[in-house]
């Protein structure tokens, strides 16, 4: 189904699981075709509203990244705190 509809994210993915669940894959592949200029690939959005359907608000889990990016960031505005002994005095 994904090579018919842009699916950009996971999001996208629950959306157009979403969309298999309601209208059937029949649906979506004849909307997406509706959709088609030339030969991109129509998004997801585009295809809910060639079905007459709004996209859904769909709640999404916490993705749980145990502080990895906040460590990174700490250490990184640590090494910028400290002052270079190369740095011009200003």
């Amino acid at each position: 189904m994904e090579q018919w509809i842009r699916v950009q994210n996971e999001r996208d993915r629950s959306v157009l699981n979403w969309l298999r669940e309601r209208v059937g894959d029949a649906a979506i592949a004849a909307a997406a075709r509706a959709c088609t200029l030339g030969d991109s690939k129509p998004y997801l959005s585009a295809v809910c509203r060639q079905l007459g359907l709004s996209v859904p608000r769909l709640t999404s889990q916490c993705v749980r990244t145990d502080g990895v990016g906040e460590r990174h960031l700490a250490a990184m505005y640590e090494i910028l705190r400290v002052r270079s002994p190369n740095a011009h005095a200003g």
